[in-house]
C-alpha cells in the first residue's frame, strides 16, 4: 500500500518539527510547509535526505497548491510566543484567518482530514478553573494578546464552518503550555526564559507576584495526544496539556533548587491581560483518547536543559 501523506504547516517550528519526526517514524510521507518567520530549517535538517520528507518554503496566508494526494492537513503555522506574535501582529492575524482558509481549501479539495492546532489562549483569563472545553472564554478582543487569541478563536470558527458546510472531517486541539527541545531560547515564555537565565548565571525573572499558575506539558506527551486525536473519530475541541498546576514562583523555586541554589529571583510588572490561572481539564482526552501526560516535570526540564546546553 502507498504511504499516506500529511501536510504540516509550521513544519519547521517547535511543535511542527516534532510532528514531522513522529509521522516519518510511523511510515507516513510528510510535506512540511513553513515561511521560517519563527521556524528554523535546523529543526528539520536531519530529515532533509529522507525520501519521505519534503520541505516547502511558503507563507500559507497566501494561496498555494500541492501536487499529488494529501490525506491529512495539519495547521500548526503561527507565531506562538508573546515575543513573536507581538513582533509579527499582522502575520499572526493573517495566518489564523487567510492561512486557515487556504489550508481548509486544500483539505476540502484533497478530501483530507483537517487538523487545527488551537490554544488554551482561547480561554483568555478564564472564568472557570480548571478549563473545560465547554468554557467560551474571557478574552479582551482589543488587548495586546488579542492578535493571537482572536486569530485562534477565528480559526476554530472557520474550521467548524467548513465542517458544517462541506461535511469535512475536522479535528481541533487546544494546546496548553508545552516545552521541550527546539524551543527558541528567546521565546519569551517561562520555561525557556528560566533556562536561558540559568545557563547565563542570571537572576530568574518572575512577573507580578508569581502567584499566577501554569501547567507544563513535555513535547513528547503533547505529540502523543495530538496524534491520538488525529487518528480517532473525535472532532473536538479537545484540551491537551498537563493538569498538574504550579505557581510561577513555585516553578522558579524548583528551577533554582535543582540548577543554581544561589540564583536570585527578581520581580517585574505583570504584562497586560496575562492569565491568572491556566490549567486544563483533560477528562475528555482521558475518556475518549486514553491519553494523559507521562513525563514528570523534572525529567522534562532536565531533557530540555541538556538540549539547550548543547545547542546554545
Amino acid at each position: 500500500m502507498s504511504k499516506k501523506v500529511v501536510l504540516i504547516s509550521g513544519g519547521a517550528g517547535f511543535l511542527g518539527s516534532h510532528l514531522c519526526d513522529w509521522f516519518i517514524d510511523h511510515g507516513f510521507k510528510v510535506i512540511a510547509v513553513d515561511n521560517l518567520i519563527t521556524g528554523a530549517l535546523r529543526n528539520v535538517a536531519h530529515l532533509k535526505k529522507n525520501k519521505d520528507f519534503k520541505f516547502m518554503k511558503q507563507d500559507v496566508s497566501k494561496p498555494f497548491k500541492v501536487s499529488g494526494p494529501v490525506h491529512y492537513v495539519m495547521h500548526f503555522a503561527s507565531p506562538a510566543s508573546p515575543v513573536d506574535y507581538m513582533k509579527h501582529p499582522i502575520a499572526t492575524m493573517l495566518v489564523g484567518s487567510y492561512g486557515t482558509h487556504n489550508l481548509l481549501e486544500i483539505a476540502r479539495i484533497k478530501k483530507a482530514v483537517f487538523f487545527m492546532a488551537s490554544t488554551s489562549e482561547v480561554y483568555g483569563d478564564p472564568l472557570i478553573h480548571p478549563q473545560k472545553e465547554s468554557h467560551w472564554g474571557n478574552v479582551n478582543p482589543i488587548g495586546p494578546r488579542s492578535i493571537y487569541d482572536e486569530a485562534k478563536r477565528y480559526a476554530e470558527a472557520a474550521t467548524f464552518a467548513y465542517k458544517r458546510l462541506y461535511k469535512m472531517d475536522v479535528k481541533v486541539v487546544r494546546i496548553f503550555n508545552t516545552y521541550g527541545p527546539r524551543m527558541q531560547i528567546k521565546d519569551g515564555r517561562v520555561v525557556p526564559n528560566f533556562i536561558d537565565q540559568i545557563l547565563n548565571d542570571q537572576p530568574l525573572t518572575v512577573y507580578g507576584t508569581g502567584k499566577q499558575t501554569r501547567s507544563f506539558c513535555y513535547v513528547d506527551d503533547l505529540v502523543d495526544g495530538i496524534t491520538k486525536l488525529l487518528l480517532s473519530k473525535m472532532t473536538g475541541p479537545v484540551n491537551i496539556g498537563n493538569p498538574k498546576e504550579f505557581t510561577i514562583l513555585e516553578f522558579a523555586e524548583l528551577i533554582r533548587k535543582k540548577y543554581n541554589p544561589k540564583a536570585k529571583i527578581v520581580y517585574q510588572p505583570l504584562p497586560q491581560d496575562d492569565p491568572k490561572q491556566r490549567r486544563p481539564d483533560i477528562s475528555l482526552a482521558r475518556k475518549e483518547l486514553g491519553w494523559e501526560p507521562k513525563v514528570p516535570l523534572e525529567d522534562g526540564i532536565t531533557r530540555t536543559m541538556k538540549w539547550f546546553a548543547r545547542n546554545r
